[in-house]
């Protein structure tokens, strides 16, 4: 996907390095952008999806950094910002983190070599070896288990964290995550699409940090529940969060393929800890 007119993008192939693009939503983090652009790793193309945020977050984030490129967003929703800028990504490989310093950007070069090494999709988690949190309370904590267990059961997998957004995927496969969501939820969508299409996937531990400044737009009951309406859509057909009631309409095509094969699992070292993966081998980079 070529930039816009008149927008530089950096993410040209060189030799066999894969690309990367980071996608940052924002919406008035202006005392948390220079921390997170500080702390990135050399990258290709840096993404930031802002909600034209009064306190001139994109402004303060193209000042900062050379190869930050804003996109403004009016719609509201993280979903909808990163979905945007998946969009508009130009790299191999595309990265999202957090613009409120709760996710260290320093960590990234752990997703990029997964993909490297032939993932197509990887994912942070905090309660595997080596991850923790700073940040979850007992209620978000409990909340992510039990949708982590009902996510296990429904798709035969084995993730340790399903409600946190540090993740990686080739761009290529982005057709394949067939991305709807506008809120927090997309997360979950991202995940369970990806199992549906047969990805190959990697857990790496993450440490969640505190947001540094400002206030989290997450609610825990009402993103909660919007999490598990994903869950049941993907998995049987479309589910209103709101009336909480079934409506049949993709039953057959989310039941028709065997999502995960665990039984061919294996464990990969690729930081001192076990990470888990998929059954099929990598497919080249």
């Amino acid at each position: 996907m070529r930039a816009p007119s008149g927008e530089a993008t950096h993410c040209h192939r060189s030799g066999q390095r894969l690309t990367t693009s980071v996608i940052i939503p924002t919406f008035n983090e202006s005392k948390n952008i220079g921390w997170v652009l500080r702390r990135l790793p050399p990258v290709d193309e840096i993404l930031v999806v802002d909600r034209c945020s009064p306190d001139r977050t994109g402004e303060i984030a193209k000042a900062l950094h050379n190869r930050v490129r804003v996109i403004n967003e009016p719609r509201r929703g993280k979903g909808t910002a990163l979905r945007t800028g998946f969009d508009a990504a130009a790299c191999d490989v595309v990265v999202m983190v957090d613009a409120d310093g709760s996710m260290d950007p320093a960590e990234m070069p752990l997703y990029v070599d997964g993909i490297a090494q032939g993932y197509d999709f990887v994912k942070g988690s905090r309660f595997m070896a080596g991850g923790g949190s700073d940040d979850i309370t007992p209620t978000r904590a409990l909340g992510n288990h039990v949708l982590t267990r009902t996510t296990n059961l429904l798709f035969m997998s084995r993730f340790t964290d399903l409600c946190y957004g540090f993740m990686a995927f080739r761009r290529s496969a982005l057709p394949d995550l067939r991305l709807s969501s506008t809120g927090f939820e997309i997360e979950t969508e991202i995940v369970v699409n990806a199992v549906m299409a047969n990805l190959r996937i990697l857990e790496v531990p993450t440490h969640e940090r505190q947001r540094r400044f400002g206030e989290s737009n997450l609610r825990a009951i009402r993103d909660g529940q919007r999490v598990l309406s994903t869950i049941l859509r993907e998995r049987f057909g479309t589910w209103n969060h709101d009336e909480l009631t079934l409506v049949k309409g993709r039953s057959s095509a989310a039941t028709a393929t065997n999502p995960h094969d665990i039984e061919d699992e294996e464990v990969i070292d690729l930081r001192a800890d076990s990470l888990l993966s998929t059954a099929h081998e990598p497919s080249a980079p």
